[in-house]
């Protein structure tokens, strides 16, 4: 939901589905480098020692030291929250998993055997979460405009 939030924010147009096909859906995704970000992603969530390192030195030469800091805290952020949830049990909180209804369903996220830990939404929740997923977004727009000090046109 975050980036498809900030990508609101810029104004940019982004493909989340290219998170579920790998590096070969990136170039259409209209995420910048997203072909390395998913193969970092994809080899940090794997077992292969030197495909890390292979992603994590494309992703580097790519985007600069700076930039591969940031990503990689974000990698490691998102890893260690999941497997604290998955360890816990802990289900999303109602508001966000019926904000995430439909993006639960375009990204097929019941897949993930962790995604038991958050029963479905009934089709009323799922109704609502499509209507309010818009006003979310607007939400977050105006969150990030005061953050950054200044005002964002909210008709994008």
């Amino acid at each position: 939901m975050l980036l498809r939030a900030s990508s609101e924010l810029t104004g940019d147009s982004v493909d989340l589905s290219a998170i579920n096909h790998g590096e070969s859906a990136a170039q259409g995704s209209g995420i910048a480098h997203a072909a390395a970000l998913i193969a970092l992603a994809d080899a940090q969530v794997g077992d292969d020692d030197a495909a890390l390192a292979t992603a994590r030195a494309r992703l580097l030469a790519e985007i600069g030291a700076e930039a591969f800091v940031d990503a990689t805290a974000v990698v490691a952020n998102f890893e260690r929250m999941v497997r604290v949830a998955d360890a816990t049990g802990t289900p999303l909180d109602e508001p966000v998993a019926t904000l995430a209804t439909g993006l639960r369903d375009e990204l097929d996220l019941d897949r993930f055997g962790s995604a038991g830990n958050t029963p479905r939404a009934g089709a009323l929740k799922r109704v609502l979460g499509r209507v309010l997923a818009p006003f979310a977004g607007l939400a977050l727009r105006r969150m990030g405009a005061r953050m950054s000090g200044g005002r964002r046109d909210d008709s994008k």
